[in-house]
């Protein structure tokens, strides 16, 4: 039996959808691969330039007092012959690159030069050797890493966890941030810099509440690895008719666990403790499945009071933790004079 033309156009589209697919298959993984190779070139490229441009400064081909001009010099040669990319301050880029680098491999094909051009800007080898492996693992864009180098994401993760710093500096400058307990996943303090807020301006936790859920990409991005939204305002019944409401929750899956967040807009109570203690029984009696971690309970608020953190918290088994947040990124300095008062605390 003959086919009709209406089967002779369907079969075709078949085909044509079939070499399509495929096409398009091989188009995207070469076009990986290219922009794959090309960033590697890229990061060679400038590596090796670096190395020439250091190397004659060592030699002393290249005076201190005139070093500028003679960069400025041979910015301009080779932006004649080779177009965009080679300005003065593109070549200094290329000399520091160098620098912090020519004692270690630089991470070929994990990170793009524009990476780099954060990256040799951090003095501390072992706060650099973090970000690397964060922008690694969380396949964090450049802009992304520049929020958080800018927010200070490296000192927040050590102050997070008091005086056991010494090995978590070592940990993560070699893994990055990695989580395995629900202590993991805090920051002190968290950073709502995307709010636009100013730190002044008086502000109810309703507010704060819809102005995160309203910025919920950055706000995830701030909570860190593995983050889930499930809902605002979640109401919990106890008894018949007595409603309570969770601020936010969360899910990591990472941990595994329902994460419980209680925003308030003063210093920490003891009062909050208890209150965030019910919610996280609720939670591990009545929401959590069987294959679920332990409920993590984490109440952000603008100060807290080491002594009444040690007496409230006290005897609760539940993992429930009190962090400050702020509306504008900290100085960094005070941060790190932070840490190395904990880390040097015994």
């Amino acid at each position: 039996m003959k086919k009709t033309v209406l089967e002779h156009k369907y079969n075709d589209e078949v085909v044509i959808k079939d070499m399509y697919n495929q096409i398009s298959d091989i188009i995207t993984t070469n076009k990986n691969k290219m922009i794959y190779q090309i960033n590697n070139t890229l990061v060679e490229n400038n590596f090796m330039i670096g190395k020439i441009i250091v190397e004659n400064e060592q030699n002393g081909n290249i005076r201190a007092e005139y070093g500028k001009d003679l960069l400025k010099q041979l910015s301009k040669k080779l932006t004649n012959k080779f177009g965009s990319g080679y300005s003065r301050s593109g070549l200094q880029n290329m000399r520091l690159f160098y620098m912090k680098y020519k004692n270690c491999q630089p991470l070929a094909g994990n990170l793009s030069w524009s990476h780099y051009c954060y990256l040799i800007y951090i003095e501390d080898d072992d706060e650099r050797k973090f970000y690397e492996n964060e922008c690694i693992n969380s396949k964090w864009s450049k802009r992304e890493l520049k929020r958080q180098i800018d927010s200070c994401l490296f000192q927040r993760l050590l102050l997070s966890e008091g005086i056991d710093n010494k090995k978590k500096v070592l940990e993560l400058s070699k893994k990055g941030q990695t989580i395995s307990k629900p202590s993991d996943i805090l920051k002190e303090p968290y950073v709502f810099e995307f709010l636009g807020i100013k730190e002044n301006k008086p502000l109810s936790e309703n507010s704060l509440e819809k102005n995160l859920i309203d910025h919920l990409s950055a706000f995830l991005m701030e909570l860190g690895k593995g983050f889930m939204y499930v809902g605002n305002q979640v109401r919990i019944t106890l008894g018949n008719n007595t409603h309570y409401y969770v601020d936010l929750v969360f899910y990591n899956k990472i941990l595994r666990s329902y994460v419980l967040i209680d925003l308030k807009t003063t210093d920490m109570k003891p009062e909050y403790i208890g209150q965030m203690n019910m919610y996280v029984n609720y939670y591990n009696k009545e929401i959590k499945d069987e294959y679920d971690k332990e409920t993590v309970g984490i109440i952000l608020c603008t100060g807290k009071n080491g002594v009444t953190m040690e007496y409230s918290l006290g005897g609760i088994s539940n993992s429930i933790f009190a962090s400050t947040y702020t509306y504008y990124i900290p100085e960094k300095e005070e941060l790190i004079n932070e840490v190395e008062k904990v880390i040097n605390t015994k």
